[in-house]
C-alpha cells in the first residue's frame, strides 16, 4: 500500500495498530498492511472487504467479534479452513506483537488460538492488558426496538471493554442455566444436585447483574459530565431492569443471592412447565430515554435512534478511556452513511478529540469531506487494500 502523510495530531494516538496482517480472513488470502495511529477512513465499493479489515481488529478482543460470526464463517472461502491475524500494536511501552487465529482439531471443526509476542497463551484475556475496542455497526441501528436480548448482548460488550472477566462469567450463567433446565426437564429428582445448581445460577447471576449495574451507573455518569441539549447527538438516560438488578438496587450482594436463590427453589415446577428459568438477569433489560426530549429511545424517528446510539457509544469510549486507562480502538462501519452534513462534521471533531486510533468504512469518500489533512485514507478492492 503507500502510505499516508501522518500530521502530529495522529501521532499523538495510542495504543495504535502499526501493522495488520491477514491470512485466509474472509476475503483476504493473505494481507501485510501498514496503518497510521489516529483517524483511519477505509472507503471502496459495497462487498470489496472494509468491514472485513474491522472485524479483523474487532477479534483481538474476547468474544465473536463485531459480527459474532462463528469461526468456520471467517475463513476464507477456497482456502485451507484456517485463518490467521497479527497485529503489531505500538504502545507506551513499546510494540507488542498479538495474534489470533484457528487450527482444525482432530474431529475437523476449528478452535481458536492465541499468541502474544508470539508465545501461545491459555486465552485472549492478556490482550485486555494492551487494547480495549468499541464499535458501532448498521446492524445495531435498531438496538433501541429490537428484543431484549440484543440490548442484554449490547450492555455485556460495554462491560467486557471495561471488566474483561464480564464475559466468562456471562458464559458460565448460561451453562449453569443449562444445567438447571435439564434438570428440570428429568423431574428434579436429584434435589441435591439441584440444590447446588441454582446456588451456583445465583453466585454467578449476582455478580453478572452487579457488573452490568456499575456500568450502566458509571455510563450515566459520564454522559451528565457532557450533558447538552443541543448537542447533535443526544444523550441518554438509561435505567437497567429486571428482579435480580432490582434486588441489588436496594440490598447487599450477599443477601440478593440468597433471594435470588430461593425465587429459584420457590419457581421450579413453573420453570419446568416453561422449559426455561423465567427469572434472572438473562432477562433483563436495558432501557433507554432520549434525554432532551423524555421519550422512550424506541419511540423516537429512525434518525433520532441513530444519533442517539452513536452518542451512547462515544461516551462509552471515553468511559473505557477512564477508568481503563487505555485509549480504546473505535470500530465504526457504514457510520457516515444516514448522517446530514452537520452531524458528520461534528461527528469528526469529536472522533479527533477522543485522540483514539479510529477506523470508519464507507463507500463515498466524499461523505469524509473535511478530513482529508486529518486523516489516513485507504481504498479498499477484492483482497486488497491501496
Amino acid at each position: 500500500m503507500n502510505e499516508a502523510t501522518t500530521p502530529a495530531k495522529m501521532r499523538a494516538a495510542l495504543p495504535a495498530v502499526a501493522r495488520l496482517v491477514l491470512a485466509n480472513f474472509r476475503s483476504y488470502a493473505a494481507l501485510d498492511l501498514a496503518l497510521a495511529p489516529g483517524v483511519l477512513v477505509l472507503t471502496g465499493e459495497n462487498g470489496a472487504g472494509k468491514t472485513n479489515l474491522i472485524e479483523a481488529i474487532s477479534l483481538l478482543c474476547p468474544g465473536r467479534g463485531l459480527r459474532r460470526a462463528d469461526l468456520a464463517e471467517c475463513a476464507r472461502a477456497g482456502g485451507p479452513g484456517t485463518f490467521a491475524i497479527s497485529a503489531e500494536v505500538t504502545t507506551h511501552d513499546g510494540t507488542i506483537q498479538l495474534g489470533t487465529g484457528t487450527e482444525i482439531q482432530a474431529e475437523g471443526s476449528p478452535i481458536r488460538r492465541y499468541r502474544l509476542n508470539r508465545e501461545p497463551l491459555a486465552s485472549i484475556r492478556p490482550f485486555a492488558d494492551y487494547l480495549r475496542i468499541v464499535w458501532l455497526t448498521p446492524a445495531m441501528d435498531g438496538l433501541f426496538s429490537g428484543p431484549a436480548g440484543e440490548r442484554r448482548r449490547f450492555l455485556d460488550r460495554l462491560v467486557l471493554a471495561i471488566d474483561s472477566e464480564h464475559g466468562g462469567r456471562v458464559n458460565a450463567l448460561e451453562r449453569a442455566l443449562r444445567n438447571r433446565n435439564r434438570l428440570l426437564e428429568n423431574g428434579g429428582r436429584d434435589r441435591q444436585w439441584l440444590d447446588a445448581t441454582e446456588r451456583e445460577v445465583a453466585e454467578i447471576g449476582v455478580a453478572v447483574a452487579a457488573a452490568r449495574q456499575q456500568t450502566v451507573a458509571h455510563l450515566a455518569q459520564v454522559i451528565l459530565q457532557d450533558r447538552d441539549a443541543a448537542s447533535p447527538f443526544p444523550f441518554a438516560e438509561l435505567t437497567l431492569k429486571g428482579d435480580v438488578e432490582d434486588l441489588l438496587a436496594t440490598r447487599p450482594a450477599l443477601e440478593a443471592e440468597d433471594i435470588y436463590r430461593d425465587l429459584l427453589r420457590q419457581n421450579r415446577g413453573r420453570d419446568a412447565a416453561a422449559g426455561r428459568t423465567l427469572i434472572g438477569p438473562h432477562t433483563a433489560d436495558l432501557l433507554v430515554v432520549h434525554g432532551p426530549k423524555q421519550a422512550e429511545a424506541a419511540r423516537s424517528s429512525t434518525g433520532e435512534q441513530k444519533a442517539l446510539l452513536i452518542g451512547l457509544v462515544l461516551a462509552h469510549a471515553r468511559l473505557v478511556a477512564a477508568l481503563s486507562g487505555i485509549r480504546p480502538f473505535v470500530l465504526l462501519d457504514e457510520i457516515a452513511a444516514h448522517l446530514d452534513a452537520a452531524r458528520r462534521a461534528a461527528l469528526y471533531e469529536r472522533l479527533l478529540a477522543l485522540e483514539s486510533q479510529v477506523f470508519m468504512t464507507g463507500a463515498d469518500r466524499a461523505a469524509f469531506a473535511g478530513l482529508e489533512e486529518r486523516a489516513q485514507f485507504l481504498h479498499v478492492t477484492p483482497g486488497r487494500v491501496e
